[in-house]
């Protein structure tokens, strides 16, 4: 029995009682994961980005281990929540207009003092000033750095289009208006170099390709580890109290956590591990979060049809966004149809060693996202359910 073989009897018998649809988390590849983030940080301490997790358990699991400090949020509201639920180091990733949160945050010490907005135009301190309604207390930003590659003067750009703030001047001012403005106080500098965490470097059957992006990311690590520390000193001697600068991601903890500059790592997906992380170099993880759909058809010889699937992730539409048939292995999509929003033919050899209400384990192509779908997950230790625990949405927690 090869060990996906395995993996699939041990889930098969853990959630034989329970119904498909279900998503399960396994919470030896959870852990295994874990310490593997934590080896590679070297020391430095990760914040768990909640975006690639949605489940209040899990990242009290996660936080509980040595070596993970700090939430990276996505939403104000849900900074709010997790502040309010007891995190108290919850840093947002990104820039908020939500004027009804940013008046709670300015009225509640406590919250004010968990929750560090991101920041990287001085309109969106005008913003938040204009919504205090009132409250008096200091707000914590931080500032982000864009981290993207710029070639043949600026004419090409590899990486996403965030922050607008790129040299050590820019992050300088607005660092300064910071510091000019009463109720603010400038804690940290964020860079997520997502071209470099979160592009595998090695596509399976492309070898080129492969070593085109190896290549893309070395010049681009480069690139930013000096403009980096550079904009880190720039900085610092306006606000010479600065408590972190985060970077990273779960593709790229390891060169990040070398940077001097650095002080913590940011990482989230490595613990569950997806299937957009399977094709790299610096790192293999453990396949931890899956879903099941069940066997509704059985149209003909090879193929069977299972119930919805469709669960895109976001992104540049494309094959790598449709979560994969993982379990049992050799079963793969109709060309024609795809992953279908209330029902999935699959095709392959495997097909035929299946029965009406038999499993098929799935894959998200992303992490977090998989949690949209589903309001609870089980967790797995060995061949059984341990415990069942809600995610956001089983919460009633919908921020996006």
């Amino acid at each position: 029995m090869t060990p996906r073989a395995a993996d699939r009897a041990r889930y098969d018998r853990a959630t034989a009682h329970l119904d498909a649809p279900v998503a399960v988390v396994d919470l030896e590849a959870f852990d295994d994961n874990a310490a593997d983030l934590v080896r590679r940080a070297a020391g430095k301490p990760i914040r768990v980005a909640s975006k690639s997790v949605r489940c209040r358990s899990l990242l009290e699991r996660v936080l509980a281990r040595d070596g993970f400090a700090g939430i990276m949020s996505f939403t104000l509201a849900e900074s709010l929540w997790l502040a309010r639920s007891g995190f108290e180091d919850v840093l947002l990733a990104y820039p908020s207009a939500d004027r009804s949160a940013f008046a709670e945050l300015a009225g509640d010490a406590k919250l004010a003092a968990a929750v560090t907005v991101m920041v990287d135009d001085p309109a969106q301190l005008e913003l938040i000033d204009r919504a205090r309604e009132g409250g008096r207390e200091e707000i914590r930003v931080c500032l982000e750095l864009d981290t993207s590659l710029r070639l043949l003067g600026g004419r090409v750009r590899i990486g996403a289009l965030r922050s607008p703030l790129r040299g050590p001047a820019q992050l300088a001012e607005l660092a300064r208006s910071v510091a000019r403005r009463p109720g603010f106080r400038l804690v940290g500098i964020m860079a997520y170099e997502g071209h470099v965490a979160g592009v595998g470097d090695a596509v399976a059957g492309q070898p080129l390709r492969s070593r085109a992006i190896r290549m893309m990311q070395g010049a681009a690590r480069r690139e930013l580890a000096v403009r980096r520390a550079a904009v880190v000193r720039a900085v610092r001697a306006v606000a010479p109290d600065l408590e972190f600068v985060n970077g990273g991601g779960t593709g790229s903890v390891q060169h990040t956590a070398a940077e001097r500059s650095v002080t913590e790592i940011a990482a989230g997906s490595g613990l569950f591990v997806p299937r957009l992380f399977d094709n790299y170099t610096s790192f293999t993880g453990r396949p931890a979060a899956l879903f099941a759909q069940p066997v509704v058809r059985r149209p003909g010889v090879g193929v069977v049809t299972v119930l919805g699937g469709g669960y895109p992730a976001s992104g540049a539409p494309g094959p790598d966004r449709s979560p994969v048939p993982y379990l049992p292995e050799g079963l793969r999509y109709d060309p024609q149809e795809g992953a279908g929003e209330v029902q999935t033919p699959l095709i392959g050899s495997a097909a035929d060693d299946l029965l009406i209400g038999d499993k098929v384990w799935f894959r998200h192509a992303k992490a977090g996202e998989m949690c949209e779908r589903f309001d609870a997950l089980q967790l797995i230790e060995g061949d059984a359910v341990t415990a069942t625990v809600p995610t956001y949405r089983g919460e009633g927690r919908t921020f996006l």
